[in-house]
């Protein structure tokens, strides 16, 4: 269908301004939403699930890719929502029936989930058989590189400054493998989504951090103004620049896809895609 009816299912807060995650890494997410959702290639007039829908990036990278027959969004955050219908949720308990949707997926949101898995065994068990169940994460390590150099700047000023790279362990290839097999999918498989992320300039590139949401730029707002200035003065010195001042980097997220198979089969073939 052209224009599906687009269902929105939340409880509680986590994130709670859309605009303030959009001008932070949200703008970010639409490419790569775009490209999973063509990975994917699920058919048409397929019903969607989209757990941890946040802003609808991928809601709206669904409706305009994948010709749904009807997309469910379901987030924890009363900011991110919208659409007339809203229903109270949990990722790790969908008020959704088994075997009711013919693709489960997530974007950017499972290492915000305190138990990833309970939430994966959830998208399983609302999945029908030979559905897919996909998802996909920031590279907080390396490949997310506005953050690793933020990380790496705060790092010189403050030694104790945290590190997102060690803080979700589910954002690698092999756990992302492991978890979608312990959920009893099967044809498993992972791959890397690379997207530019071209900044006008350094205020371009430094105001989102000022925004305290996401763990840099709450960490930013916890210290003094010398700190804060420390860090700036640091990442606009070290950050590339073009020739027409531009600050182009790139940000990496890692995708992982597999089939809700019936009980009792033995499908559990990983490969990397």
């Amino acid at each position: 269908m052209a224009n599906p009816h687009i269902l929105r299912v939340m409880a509680g807060d986590v994130w709670a301004v859309g605009s303030v995650y959009e001008a932070y890494v949200g703008r970010w997410s639409r490419p790569v939403a775009t490209e999973f959702v063509r990975w994917l290639a699920v058919p048409p007039a397929t019903r969607w699930l989209d757990a941890g829908c946040g802003t609808g990036a991928l809601t709206d990278a669904i409706t305009a890719n994948a010709a749904p027959a009807l997309v469910v969004g379901a987030d924890m955050s009363l900011g991110f929502l919208k659409g007339p219908t809203v229903v109270n949720a949990d990722a790790a308990a969908l008020p959704l029936a088994t075997g009711e949707f013919g693709a489960v997926v997530s974007g950017l949101a499972l290492n915000f989930v305190p138990r990833p898995g309970d939430a994966i065994a959830e998208f399983a068990r609302v999945a029908k058989p030979g559905a897919t169940v996909a998802a996909y994460v920031w590279d907080y390590t390396d490949g997310m590189q506005m953050m690793r150099w933020f990380w790496d700047a705060a790092r010189e000023v403050d030694p104790a400054a945290p590190d997102e790279g060690p803080r979700f362990p589910i954002c690698h290839p092999p756990a992302l493998e492991a978890a979608w097999t312990a959920a009893g999918l099967g044809e498993v498989s992972v791959r890397p989504i690379e997207i530019p992320t071209v900044f006008t300039d350094f205020d371009d590139y430094w105001q989102p951090f000022l925004g305290g949401q996401g763990a840099a730029p709450a960490y930013l707002a916890r210290l003094d103004p010398d700190r804060q200035r420390a860090i700036r003065d640091r990442l606009e010195n070290q950050l590339p620049r073009q020739a027409d001042g531009t600050i182009a980097l790139t940000a990496v997220a890692w995708a992982v896809r597999g089939l809700r198979v019936e009980s009792g089969t033995n499908r559990a073939d990983v490969r990397m895609a």
